[in-house]
């Protein structure tokens, strides 16, 4: 069920999500492209070698689930479902168009490839939270990972969600922070910084780590060690690029890009020549 890929296969899988994100925003001319493209090698690590997933049974009992809680971040999601062998790709072309599932905040109208609507940003976690506490009550072998946004983190239901899986030692947890710096309204620390996030979350009874979310090695490290903890979620702050793999993009924080027919184009043939 858990594919095995070495690094360079994981990397071009990254590139070939990236790709996808940007055939799939440019119709539109805008949307959450910078955000797609910073956590690609987040999605690529985590759905095509971490965790233990089946597409061709989705709803698996035994599956580890996956709760994407910034759901709108859904260009890298679908993407990265389709190259994994949940549905074929062809069908990206309907992103956000009227009447189709592919909307800009993965619902559970796709089915069982997404775990729960997470539309409200700071909900997920709870979800993932009783997802984790029902595994082990059920003694399976099951992990939970969920995905929040660094400017998510600043909802207050996060952090209730988060003590409580602090003090129940929900050790099949794995919360994992795309700390990108930017949320809506601007920077992080312009508008309500996390910091000392590590801090806090050991303090909420987190085992911590922070890595270069870019680096796919290096998250895979980072799973290695999260599986290992006893006792204890497990928290990893990976840091990522926004714009990653385009040059003429990267570090441009938008929350909302406005991408252009020539900035498409631009885009898509450097990624192209990375494959």
């Amino acid at each position: 069920m858990q594919p095995k890929h070495n690094l360079e296969k994981l990397e071009k899988t990254a590139t070939k999500l990236r790709l996808h994100v940007v055939n799939m925003v440019a119709p539109s001319g805008q949307g959450y492209v910078q955000q797609g493209l910073g956590a690609a090698d987040l999605f690529a690590s985590l759905y095509f070698a971490e965790a233990t997933l089946d597409p061709a049974n989705p709803d698996w009992p035994d599956r580890d689930r996956i709760f994407l809680t910034t759901a709108h971040n859904t260009a890298i999601l679908y993407a990265t479902l389709a190259e994994r062998g949940y549905f074929a790709t062809d069908r990206l072309d309907a992103y956000v168009a009227d009447g189709s599932p592919l909307e800009i905040n993965a619902s559970e109208r796709m089915g069982a490839v997404v775990e729960a609507t997470c539309g409200s940003l700071g909900q997920g976690l709870s979800v993932a939270v009783g997802s984790a506490v029902a595994a082990k009550r059920q003694n399976r072998a099951s992990r939970v990972y969920a995905i929040l946004g660094d400017g998510e983190m600043q909802e207050g239901n996060v952090w209730e969600a988060a003590m409580f899986a602090g003090s129940a030692g929900i050790d099949n947890l794995c919360l994992i922070a795309d700390c990108n710096f930017v949320q809506c309204e601007g920077p992080m620390n312009r508008v309500m910084s996390l910091d000392p996030l590590m801090n806090k979350m050991e303090s909420f009874g987190f085992a911590c780590q922070e890595v270069d979310g870019n680096d796919i090695g290096a998250l895979l490290g980072a799973y290695d060690i999260a599986r290992t903890a006893t006792g204890k979620p497990s928290f990893i702050k990976a840091n990522t690029v926004m714009g990653k793999g385009v040059a003429s993009l990267e570090g441009l924080m938008f929350h909302q890009l406005r991408f252009p027919p020539e900035v498409a184009e631009s885009a898509r043939a450097e990624l192209e020549a990375q494959l």
